[in-house]
């Protein structure tokens, strides 16, 4: 029987992640989903680099519009419902 530690994220972990899954899945950057969806990809670097911790929906909405999927796509993942708290 194999063990399997399951991996706790913070929110904007799981964020993060889960652009990385689209951006690779989809063959875009962060940059071109963001612009694409009308949004400087500015707040997103900031997520990315650590600069913010708690990042707008909008934002996320507008890098999925630029992506080509919706947020439903984007949050339909089982570790977005396991969060732990953020501090």
């Amino acid at each position: 029987m194999e063990f399997r530690e399951e991996v706790v994220l913070k929110t904007n972990e799981a964020i993060l992640k889960r652009i990385n899954e689209i951006c690779k899945e989809t063959g875009k950057n962060v940059c071109n989903a963001c612009l694409n969806g009308g949004k400087s990809p500015s707040a997103l670097y900031d997520l990315i680099k650590g600069r913010t911790k708690c990042p707008k929906v909008t934002t996320v909405k507008s890098f999925c519009d630029g992506a080509g999927i919706t947020l439903s796509e984007f949050f339909a993942r089982d570790y977005f419902n396991d969060l732990d708290d953020d501090e």
